[in-house]
């Protein structure tokens, strides 16, 4: 006989609780404890059905496994591509995250038609009709193509159901969204709760590492932006990929945290228009070609996302505060390095931001959350505050130490060669006090040992980081 028994699962960490309780003891969360019904089927000793992905398994010698390169599949959308590591891989499951409307479905739509043209693809969606996705293909496409045949739509939630047309159709590729919304029969607890999402994965896992089918699932986020379920689906895929920007801006920012077969912390940059998302190959163009030349509070910074080196433009304001404390507030860097900086400025350089409020952004809406844009954000807020433009030809790398000192970030000829494409004459960098590869020829770069010496180097009147001393 089957034995029954009742357990409180968290939505949010995945504790499980032989009763209720209003918060839970390991991540804090409150209300989150779900209940949920377990029914334990009696195994028999003498059993010989073991779950597994392909039936029984066999252990080898590590010299008879093939070391060949993984096999991977063309994919036409090119800064897809870089992010996945160059193509989909075969027997790959991936999943993609992000906030609600900001181009996942359209994302997957898009890379569903252009593999169609040479694969088989099955879309499966549990939250949109089959009409309402030929609508949105219709769109996208503008009429300049027309829909492929080998894109098969289907509305279902039920993975049994899934699976058993997966079976039929046999799919090159198969596309969930979302995973949230599917669910298990077998299984008592709600679609989208942890018992539910955890399972589903593992059998679309099994399905893809026995059958060869590259599965796409799409998870949903919660407030905090961490993909809901919660984390035990990041722990069974293959490749974590996150879909950033603010949903007012154009750009979307595709960013790899987890890829058992390319590299992580890749990005792909792609714009939002009326034809979906397209690629941004020049990412840095794309983001200085708004730029008001020699304004005041305006610098370039070279950060890397992945490999990839990507100029931005920083913005940085200061203005007299209305309150009793000024105010720091930064988009697009972090906060706590921006009190860093401010506190380096007042003390190291002489310039007095207790009665300033400053605010900082990085246009785009892209985030840097490395130490290399130091130097130029503190040229930023001090161009504005001195009211004096940062030579316009010039970016600036570099990290600032607490005593005013400048650091030599990673990859600076990788940097110094992207903003030479792009026309910069100089950059004011750390002085390096190791030898390394050669900088190349073409921009002229200023080595400077201090923050001081940076600001008197970057903004267009000499002297003028000094003199901020001796002013007022």
């Amino acid at each position: 006989m089957a034995k029954t028994h009742t357990r409180y699962v968290c939505q949010q960490c995945g504790r499980v609780a032989a009763s209720y309780m209003g918060k839970c003891p390991q991540c804090g969360s409150f209300s989150s404890m779900v209940e949920e019904i377990v029914h334990e089927e009696p195994v028999s000793k003498s059993s010989a059905n073991v779950r597994g992905l392909s039936g029984r398994s066999q252990p080898r010698p590590i010299d008879e496994v093939g070391g060949d390169a993984e096999d991977r599949v063309h994919l036409p959308i090119g800064e897809f591509a870089r992010v996945l590591g160059g193509g989909i891989v075969l027997g790959s499951i991936v999943l993609i995250g992000g906030d609600p409307g900001i181009g996942k479905s359209t994302l997957m739509l898009q890379m569903a038609m252009e593999m169609a043209n040479s694969q088989r693809v099955l879309y499966v969606s549990g939250e949109e009709s089959e009409r309402q996705i030929k609508m949105r293909a219709v769109r996208l496409l503008n009429g300049k193509k027309e829909l492929p045949k080998n894109l098969l739509l289907v509305t279902e939630t039920n993975l049994e159901v899934i699976l058993n047309h997966v079976n039929e159709l046999k799919p090159d590729l198969l596309i969930v969204d979302s995973i949230q919304t599917v669910y298990l029969s077998e299984l008592d607890s709600s679609a989208g709760s942890v018992s539910q999402v955890r399972e589903c994965a593992s059998h679309l896992r099994e399905l893809a590492k026995s059958s060869g089918v590259s599965v796409f699932m799409i998870g949903h986020v919660t407030k905090e932006g961490a993909i809901a379920g919660p984390r035990v689906l990041e722990h069974i895929v293959d490749t974590v990929l996150y879909l950033e920007g603010d949903r007012f801006q154009a750009y979307r920012l595709l960013r790899s945290v987890k890829n058992r077969f390319g590299a992580t912390a890749e990005v792909g940059v792609f714009e939002m228009r009326e034809g979906g998302l397209i690629e941004v190959t020049n990412p840095s163009e794309a983001f200085l070609a708004e730029r008001l030349v020699n304004a005041a509070g305006s610098t370039i910074a070279v950060t890397m996302e992945g490999t990839r080196p990507i100029l931005v433009e920083i913005q940085g304001l200061t203005s007299p505060t209305q309150f009793g404390n000024a105010r720091r507030t930064p988009n697009g860097v972090d906060f706590n390095r921006l009190l860093l900086i401010s506190a380096v400025l007042t003390r190291r350089v002489g310039l007095k931001l207790s009665e300033q409020d400053v605010f900082v952004n990085v246009v785009g809406g892209i985030q840097i959350d490395e130490p290399a844009a130091d130097l130029a954000i503190a040229a930023a807020i001090a161009s504005s505050w001195k009211d004096v433009p940062v030579r316009a030809e010039a970016v600036l790398i570099g990290e600032i130490g607490l005593a005013g000192e400048l650091r030599m970030p990673g990859q600076m000829v990788a940097r110094l060669r992207e903003a030479q494409k792009l026309g910069f004459k100089t950059a004011i960098v750390p002085k390096a006090i190791r030898q390394g590869e050669a900088y190349p020829k073409g921009i002229e770069i200023v080595e400077v040992r201090s923050l001081d010496q940076a600001l008197s180097a970057a903004l267009m009147k000499d002297g003028l980081a000094s003199k901020a001393r001796k002013s007022e």
